[in-house]
């Protein structure tokens, strides 16, 4: 009966030592089209002016724009969406967000006006995170 107790501690050990093992892994792989942060940034700053447009020019089609966007930085929609949970997930969104910011204050000049007046009535700046 000893015997058996053993084999069993054994196997028990040998399980949570393999648990241990495989949890510290990833929670999602990376993809094979990852898009690099900086052309990620650049893509997201192009969405967002896409998006502004689409309010000001309300029967335009925000779907349409976001098709132009992707074709012009050459990327698919599937690595694009890929590529973004991967970032969520391994929480680098933040500072990508962050630079897609700056890339937008660059090429328009006046949002930083309209930044500056949310952040006045907000008192805080929205950020996309998780």
């Amino acid at each position: 009966m000893e015997i058996n107790n053993q084999q069993i501690m054994r196997k028990l050990v040998f399980i949570f030592v393999m648990l241990c093992m495989f949890s510290c892994g990833d929670y999602i792989d990376k993809p094979k089209n990852l898009i690099e942060p900086d052309a990620m940034a650049e893509i997201l700053a192009d969405l967002t002016i896409t998006d502004q447009a689409v309010v000001i020019y309300q029967n335009r089609n925000l779907e349409a724009g976001t098709r132009f966007v992707l074709k012009n930085h050459n990327v698919k929609s599937e690595d694009f969406i890929n590529s973004f949970q991967y970032y969520v997930i391994k929480d680098k969104m933040k500072d990508i967000a962050e630079d897609a910011q700056k890339i937008v204050l660059k090429k328009d000049p006046k949002a930083e006006k309209y930044v500056q007046d949310k952040l006045k009535n907000a008192g805080s700046t929205p950020v996309l995170d998780k």
